[in-house]
């Protein structure tokens, strides 16, 4: 059964910046810290190695029904582990044929701009759950994004999403954290501020006092 998605404190992981801890130890640790979600996301991974990879998270998180589990932009892989959701960007697989295929699935949308939140309003209703709004700050996690938002963009795409739950992803840390909240997103999305602590689990704990 498809978990239900909070996206408060939504954990996009980051294999190179975990190490030299696996990333299920890391996601155990930020998830015991106050992690609502957790998005899977290895570039450079094989499909094979990323579903291994989506399985290992799932089996750390298996007494935690409360947080999902997302598969970044590999339809095929999350169908196999039998994920909660699928985020896909742009550039990925058209979204309302993601949605065709996986109708049980959370189904997340990334939105840069105006002209992208208009095409995802202009969208089925029910077609997408999810939409990442970034990034807001640029970020060395993912060098290819749009142009940075800011956070008076970042306001204004909230205020059109007509209601489709939002969560803000891009170079946010904790002492960003509540402007970034004040915006009205549903949830923050971050990376590099928890895969790449010394302590993921006070990492986690401090953006949610931040939030709070």
């Amino acid at each position: 059964m498809t978990r239900r998605l909070d996206p408060t404190l939504y954990l996009v992981t980051d294999t190179v910046l975990c190490a030299p801890r696996s990333v299920p130890e890391v996601v155990a640790a930020a998830v015991a810290g106050g992690v609502t979600a957790v998005q899977v996301r290895d570039k450079t991974a094989s499909r094979r190695d990323l579903l291994a990879l989506t399985r290992a998270v799932q089996q750390t998180l298996a007494d935690r029904p409360g947080v999902a589990v997302v598969v970044d932009d590999a339809l095929d892989v999350a169908l196999l582990a039998g994920a909660d959701g699928v985020h896909v960007g742009q550039s990925d697989l058209p979204v309302a044929e993601v949605r065709a295929l996986a109708p049980q699935l959370h189904l997340g949308l990334s939105v840069g701009t105006p002209a992208e939140l208009a095409a995802a309003r202009d969208l089925p209703p029910g077609t997408v759950d999810l939409l990442g709004l970034g990034p807001v700050w640029a970020t060395p996690t993912k060098p290819d994004a749009a142009a940075a938002l800011g956070l008076d963009a970042l306001a204004e795409l909230v205020r059109g999403a007509g209601g489709t739950t939002t969560v803000a992803i891009g170079g946010i840390h904790a002492d960003r954290a509540a402007d970034v909240a004040a915006t009205g997103v549903d949830g923050i999305c971050v990376v590099s501020d928890i895969c790449a602590a010394g302590d993921p689990r006070a990492a986690a704990e401090q953006l949610r006092a931040e939030l709070r």
